[in-house]
């Protein structure tokens, strides 16, 4: 969809997050504009004195029904009731990720998703491109919405696009095609999202068989990947023999070595793992990967996820608040696996399982694991029984400020603080960023130090 189809038609935006700003900034600002909000954002946006745009704060399927287009922003789910119950009476519900995607078809677009690491993926993809001479644009879930970088001049060469399971069905809605879509690993998140984890599967999958790129990059290593079959699409495999693929440390390309990865700066085999899907993505484009493979030795980790913040007697403190769901926190564990460990777990409740997570925690305990949050409760009294037979430390906490003091108080002067916590910061904190800027306040370092990303935009 191109947005010049919405003149002349009744469109509205649902969402005054910054996805929603940069939609009415960038695109709509001359529209008649209805704008389905909370009162907060209303009174806001009154201030604003634009008389083209009228907040509404009831939203109702008859409410969303008069209108042909909603604009909504990623958070808000399309099977909402009322969503539902609109979209069977025609209206039409898209993101900016559509309305980007419809005016930039022709351009060299690598698009990433996955439960964990597309960030970090997608931030390494920009920083090997650009190491390589290329102009790379950083932009998407990561941090800066496609509508905020919607026409920069001059165009970059290439762009490097973060897409969460909220948003790869907005490029299937486009009628754009990726020129390349790496998709690195699937295990259940948003369920509440997505309403059960078959549709979360098929939703992030809407990347490769709806938006049906010209290269899918895919990792074998994952089951479900790997039984995936792409008519539309030449398929790339990374993590098998024929391919990038880690032995131990080892980078290689099929059967020839190119470095050792030990001292990349990134955090967890994980994500060295995901250096093989950015080198493959980087193939696709047609560009030589090999020689820019040690560039990653440059790379700057991103905040929030597995990030070191530094020692406090004779304590470490380690900031993964980007962490949601339990794989993600035995993720976190294994990276720091010898090493006497404080977990702090818990957070909204979207009702994963955490079953899987107890038995590896028999197999590898932590010195302490300490909950908190809305499924804080559920979380401990799953694990109270390892708890009861000595494997590691447990306790309750109120909130955030109280589960880093008991921790404190458990590793009693040697070990790691680690906010890993496998839930979204949903109620107690408007996202993972502000959990994780608390965490670092907590734990006595500068939260401003720790939150910027780099290499967002153009260069």
């Amino acid at each position: 969809m191109r947005i010049s189809q919405l003149e002349g038609r009744r469109v509205a935006l649902w969402g005054w997050g910054r996805e929603g700003r940069a939609a009415w900034k960038a695109v709509l600002p001359q529209l008649p504009l209805a704008l389905f909000c909370n009162e907060a954002e209303a009174a806001t946006v009154a201030g604003l004195g634009d008389p083209l745009l009228q907040p509404r704060t009831q939203v109702d399927a008859d409410a969303l029904a008069a209108f042909d287009i909603v604009v909504k922003s990623p958070g808000i789910s399309p099977y909402k009731p009322e969503a539902l119950a609109a979209a069977a009476r025609g209206t039409c519900f898209i993101g900016g990720t559509t309305l980007w995607f419809g005016e930039h078809a022709d351009a060299r677009t690598v698009c990433v998703t996955g439960t964990k690491g597309k960030s970090t993926t997608t931030s390494l993809l920009a920083h090997l491109l650009r190491a390589g001479g290329h102009s790379t644009a950083l932009a998407g879930n990561i941090g800066l919405p496609l509508l905020e970088v919607l026409d920069p001049q001059p165009a970059p060469e290439f762009w490097a696009i973060e897409l969460s399971s909220y948003q790869t069905g907005d490029v299937a809605r486009s009628g754009a095609h990726p020129e390349v879509a790496v998709v690195l690993n699937l295990f259940p998140e948003h369920l509440d999202w997505h309403g059960s984890e078959d549709r979360y599967i098929e939703d992030k999958l809407r990347l490769v068989t709806g938006a049906r790129p010209r290269i899918a990059v895919l990792n074998a290593a994952d089951p479900r990947l790997a039984r995936l079959q792409l008519p539309d699409s030449r398929i790339v495999w990374f993590n098998r023999e024929d391919g990038w693929h880690l032995r131990d440390d080892a980078l290689y390309r099929g059967d020839a070595f190119v470095f050792d990865t030990a001292a990349v700066p990134l955090p967890g085999r994980h994500n060295r793992g995901n250096l093989c899907a950015v080198l493959a993505a980087i193939e696709a484009l047609g560009v030589d990967a090999a020689p820019l493979a040690p560039a990653a030795m440059d790379f700057r980790p991103l905040p929030h996820r597995l990030q070191w913040l530094g020692e406090r007697d004779g304590i470490g403190y380690v900031n993964d608040s980007i962490s949601t769901t339990p794989h993600a926190s035995l993720a976190a564990l294994d990276c720091h696996r010898g090493s006497p460990v404080a977990i702090l777990l818990g957070g909204h409740d979207r009702g994963l399982d955490w079953h899987g997570f107890a038995e590896r925690l028999r197999a590898q305990p932590p010195r302490a694991v300490v909950t908190m949050g809305a499924n804080g409760p559920r979380i401990h009294d799953l694990l109270a029984p390892l708890a009861a037979e000595g494997l590691f430390a447990l306790e309750a906490a109120d909130d955030l400020a109280d589960a880093v003091a008991r921790a404190q108080r458990l590793l009693a002067g040697r070990g790691l603080v680690l906010l890993s916590p496998g839930a979204p910061s949903f109620g107690a904190y408007r996202d993972y960023t502000e959990r994780g800027r608390h965490f670092a306040a907590l734990a006595g370092f500068d939260p401003d130090g720790i939150s910027a990303i780099p290499g967002l935009g153009v260069a």
